[in-house]
Order: structure tokens, then C-alpha cells, then sequence
């Protein structure tokens, strides 16, 4: 993947296309930042969108480009886009164009970005794993060493709302199968933090790691040492959903039933954030979706006329 990025870059910074150009800049730039690749993808696939719109109304600059071209651009989309696919759009704009203005802070130029508003979309919560189905499941894994590799992993995505793929990046390095600290040291957006394991949990990857044999490199493999990619997660865990004859459970709704269980057991929403590693609290609507009686019990707990007038 990188060097297919690096060739692109390589073919734009040569063209006499000065947007282009840019666009190249700043995809050098995401690289060097440590951007992920998922990220640089994203970008440079909405920003091709981008390019052919600004080549067939002649905007050969970024300083061509003004705040009406900009939002018959986004009008422009929504004949095939949905309010979502719109709005990102509108963020793989808004970086380049922000990132463009950093760079020249010492010119004239007006941000024609600065104008636009794009409305996001209102995304519903979605759903959290089903714990008795996730019960159900650890129970078809075996004493063996996919099984116990198998039943670590679906602790672990429960125990500390890690993504799947953060949990496939870990290295034995990365995790103290004593204190139970993990080390997320790429995380969404690169970013470090730390998450933390409970006893069973602890148990099971010590169990894990004696039948494993080994004490570096990557920490969950196949029986012949290699690492453990997405794809084999996702089918094992399909696998085990039909053999335990319960609904189908995906590894990212392990999380959300993190964050469900963490919220209705009293962890603040700060703190649940830094534990999930999200940027802002906005991300966290979509995975807290609470039951009528969670807010029944919430407002019981906290009602202001009962604290009052007790």
C-alpha cells in the first residue's frame, strides 16, 4: 500500500497541474505525520473526486477555487451520494484546503472552506454484542490452541473495547500478561494509549501464552506462527456464531457492548472516551445505545425534585 501511495505521489508531482501538485504535498505530509494508511487512502480517494470536478470547471489553482464553486461541488455529490458519503466529502476538502492554508499563513488567500457548512449526518447508535450469545460462543472453543486463542480474543475485545485490528497489531511486548496493561501503540489516527485487562482475562492470555510457546513478536497467530489477519478473525468468529446457533456477532460490536457495560456500571464519559481512544465525544453517541430503562434508572438515581425535597 505504501508504495502505491508513494508512486502517486511520485506521478502527480510532476504534472503542471498546480492542484495536483498540492494534493501531492499534502499526502507526503499525512505520511510523514504517521497518518494510517487507511486514513491516506480516504483521503486520496476523495480528493481524486475533487480533482476531476475542479478540471472540468477549469479551477487549475487552489486559488481559482471560491466558496460557490465549492458548494455547487457539494450539491453536485448529493445526486449520488447519501447525506454520510456528502459530509466526507466535505472533511477530505476541509483537511487539504486547511492544511494548504498552514502552509501559506503568510498570504493573502481566503480559505474558501471557511464558508462552507455541511451538514453532518445523524447516525443512529448502533448495536452492542449480545452477552449471552458472546456466553454461547466462548463455549464452543475448545482446550486446544485455537480454542484458547480464540476465547482470549473475544475476552480481550470485551475487556478493553480495543478494535479489532489494534488487537492484531499487539506484539507480546505490548502486554503484561501479569499487571494486564496494554500498549495500543498505533491506535486510530496513530495515536498511543493504554488499556487494561481483569483477572479472567489475565488468566486466559497466561493460559494463551504457556500453550503458544513463545514470548515476542506478534501475539495472536495461527498454529504455524503467523499472524492472526482480519479476515480469519472475522470467519472464526462467524463460525462459532453458527456453531453456537445464536445471531451473528462482529468483532466491533465486542466494543460497543464495552462501552454500553462500562457507561451502565458508573465509568465516566471522559474516562470511557481516553479508554476507547476517540478524538471527541460525538463518536461515542453512536455506541451508547442506551434502553428506556437504562434512562429510567438514570433519572431514579438522579432526579432533582427526590435529591431536594427528600
Amino acid at each position: 500500500m505504501k508504495s502505491r501511495l508513494n508512486a502517486t505521489i511520485n506521478d502527480l508531482s510532476v504534472t503542471v497541474f498546480p492542484l495536483l501538485d498540492w494534493i501531492s504535498a499534502f499526502l507526503t505530509d499525512c505520511l510523514s505525520r504517521g497518518l494510517s494508511q487507511n486514513t491516506i487512502r480516504f483521503y486520496q480517494e476523495k480528493l481524486d473526486m475533487f480533482v476531476g470536478f475542479c478540471r472540468k470547471n477549469n479551477l487549475h489553482d487552489i486559488q481559482d477555487i471560491s466558496t460557490h464553486d465549492l458548494r455547487n461541488y457539494f450539491i453536485g455529490l448529493q445526486i449520488n451520494h447519501s447525506q454520510g458519503g456528502v459530509h466526507a466529502f466535505f472533511r477530505a476538502v476541509r483537511a487539504f484546503l486547511n492544511w494548504y492554508e498552514d502552509e501559506n499563513e503568510f498570504t493573502d488567500w481566503k480559505n474558501p472552506i471557511r464558508k462552507v457548512t455541511i451538514k453532518a449526518p445523524n447516525l443512529p447508535p448502533l448495536d452492542p454484542a449480545d452477552i449471552n450469545a458472546i456466553k454461547a460462543i466462548l463455549k464452543t472453543c475448545k482446550n486446544d490452541f485455537i480454542g484458547i486463542r480464540d476465547k482470549t480474543i473475544y475476552l480481550m475485545l470485551l475487556d478493553t473495547g480495543i478494535r479489532a485490528s489494534e488487537l492484531l497489531s499487539l506484539d507480546h511486548e505490548n502486554v503484561n500478561p501479569i499487571s494486564g496493561v496494554v500498549q495500543i501503540l498505533h491506535g486510530k489516527g496513530g495515536k498511543f494509549r493504554t488499556a487494561y485487562l481483569s483477572k479472567k482475562s489475565r488468566l486466559a492470555l497466561r493460559k494463551f501464552i504457556s500453550i503458544q510457546g513463545k514470548s515476542e513478536g506478534a501475539l495472536f497467530t495461527s498454529e504455524e506462527g503467523i499472524r492472526l489477519k482480519y479476515g480469519a478473525l472475522h470467519t472464526n468468529l462467524r463460525r462459532r456464531c453458527i456453531r453456537a446457533n445464536v445471531p451473528n456477532q462482529t468483532a466491533h460490536s465486542f466494543r460497543r457492548l464495552f462501552a454500553l457495560t462500562m457507561l451502565r456500571n458508573g465509568v465516566d464519559i471522559f474516562s470511557l472516551q481516553m479508554l476507547m481512544g476517540h478524538a471527541d465525544l460525538q463518536v461515542m453517541r453512536r455506541y451508547l445505545k442506551l434502553a428506556s430503562s437504562d434512562l429510567w434508572e438514570a433519572h431514579t438515581k438522579a432526579s432533582p425534585v427526590n435529591k431536594l425535597f427528600a
